[in-house]
């Protein structure tokens, strides 16, 4: 009895993950649908440089409305795990934090807004850009409270309806009345609108704070608690964007603009692990709660392996014909397609990292934050290495831009080896996710890829009509007979049942 009564809540875990996982690749299919409407008019209308000079400017804002959550994104699982008082007080304090630290960073933005220009000075609605940090802290603090309760409904909305779509109306209604500054007022416009939308699911849901006064001191207590998950946070996003940074002060901003293209297409994958956060966060913390870390373990080899199978055919989808890819948001953004396939790499090669990377900021934050940052320092300068590298043998510039993406996935790659050995040693359990049918799929499926490629230029369209969904079919063949468990077939089945391996 009690054997059975120990691995209900592993099953119940792995089914809501299953639930979680469906609906945020449900949300996933409609955020690409929509985000490839933005990439096409961002480049078509605008052009490489305004793009490039957008990208660098949100870059910033993002890094701001990041730092303002304190760590709360992924802490507020863990804070209202362990607490007693009413969970909408809990909430409405970090809420609390977030503005504050909001008012903060704006402040400064506002103050120095060089930051987000490097390249000249703000003009226009472009020096309001940093008033709209707040939506974004409290649209992320919002979305991750009402995950602690299952509800990732609301994130898919928020997400991967409202937000891409308003983005993608604004920006091209806005070209015809203001293109100088459209894409940073279509941004502030589609972020507000994000904001809505997470908060009015999460009042209905927690209901208003009654008998809730702002707690000085809890309040900084939940701050500091915070402050290394805040680091992790910063870091993670850090090491995905420092490369755009790094562009912006080598390069002309339509070199900027073209990597920063090439860099939305690859963030399509790496949303997949985005999609999980907020279902498997929670997973964790009440595992840890019961001090089960057998189950986490598990929980981060399946998820882990989830994202891992689509990450890997979307990279093959973006890579092979990459110069096709790139070519249909623009001919200028063309020779974005090294970065790309470098990019589309990394995503898949990170995975193993930012999934126990979950786990170890809740049993070894400061270890982990270490590692993150040492890893930073790594990617900084083997980027600057690359770049000189490149340029002293004469190759063009397109090659010198993709030499940070392509240190990257070195820094990736030996950031997933010690996390994941490192959360393997703190659970004492196997967490890889590796399998060698993985391998196999990719080899064939990217073999179909490269026979369309042989295509004549004039029959381009045939590569992307064809190949991507031959290259699709393809992989997924071959893992579904060679590489599913029962596991990880329950991500396919409507209610997530999962069905005992025969052993």
């Amino acid at each position: 009895m009690s054997g059975s009564t120990a691995a209900r809540p592993g099953r119940d875990d792995i089914a809501a993950l299953a639930k979680g996982g469906r609906t945020n690749v449900f949300g996933f299919i409609l955020r690409l649908s929509a985000r490839i409407p933005f990439l096409f008019v961002a480049g078509r209308l605008y052009g490489a440089a305004t793009v490039g000079r957008f990208a660098l400017a949100v870059v910033v804002v993002e890094l701001a409305a990041l730092a303002a959550t304190l760590g709360m994104k992924r802490g507020l699982a863990q804070a209202l795990a362990k607490t007693d008082r009413p969970h909408a007080h809990v909430v409405w304090d970090a809420l609390v934090v977030a503005l504050a630290a909001s008012l903060c960073a704006s402040g400064v933005l506002f103050a120095f807004p060089e930051i987000m220009f490097p390249k000249g000075a703000a003009i226009g609605f472009e020096q309001w850009l940093p008033g709209i940090v707040f939506a974004i802290a409290w649209s992320d603090l919002s979305l991750a409270a009402l995950a602690y309760r299952d509800n990732v409904r609301a994130t898919v909305t928020a997400r991967a309806v409202i937000e891409p779509w308003t983005i993608s109306i604004a920006a091209t209604l806005l070209w015809f009345v203001m293109p100088a500054d459209g894409l940073e007022m279509a941004y502030a416009l589609s972020m507000l609108a994000a904001m809505i939308a997470s908060i009015v699911p999460f009042v209905r849901e927690y209901g208003l704070p009654k008998g809730w006064r702002p707690n000085f001191w809890q309040i900084i207590a939940l701050a500091r608690r915070n402050m290394p998950l805040a680091g992790a946070d910063a870091i993670e996003w850090a090491t995905r964007n420092v490369d755009r940074f790094i562009l912006g002060q080598l390069f002309p901003p339509a070199v900027v603009g073209i990597y920063y293209m090439a860099q939305q297409i690859a963030s399509l994958p790496g949303r997949l692990k985005t999609s999980f956060d907020p279902i498997l966060g929670p997973v964790i913390a009440r595992s840890l709660a019961r001090g089960d870390r057998a189950a986490i373990a598990k929980q981060v080899r399946q998820v882990a392996f989830w994202i891992m199978v689509p990450q890997g055919c979307l990279a093959l989808m973006g890579s092979i014909p990459g110069g096709a890819v790139m070519g249909v948001i623009g001919p200028q953004f063309v020779p974005g397609a090294a970065s790309l396939g470098f990019l589309l790499t990394a995503e898949v090669i990170a995975t193993m990292g930012a999934v126990s990377e979950s786990a170890l900021v809740y049993i070894a934050r400061h270890w982990n934050l270490m590692v993150s940052l040492a890893m930073l320092g790594v990617q900084v300068l083997v980027s600057l290495a690359f770049i000189e590298v490149i340029k002293a043998l004469g190759w063009p510039i397109a090659a010198q831009a993709a030499g940070p993406a392509a240190a990257l996935c070195l820094s990736v790659a030996i950031t997933s080896i010690i996390k994941s050995r490192l959360l393997g040693h703190l659970l004492k359990a196997p967490i890889s996710a590796w399998r060698w049918p993985l391998i196999g799929a990719a080899m064939v499926a990217g073999g179909v890829g490269y026979l369309f490629t042989l295509l004549p230029h004039r029959l381009e369209w045939a590569e992307l009509s064809f190949g991507l969904p031959a290259i699709i079919v393809t992989y997924f063949a071959v893992l579904w007979r060679w590489g599913f468990e029962p596991e990880d077939k329950a991500l396919f089945r409507r209610r997530g049942r999962i069905e005992p391996a025969i052993s």
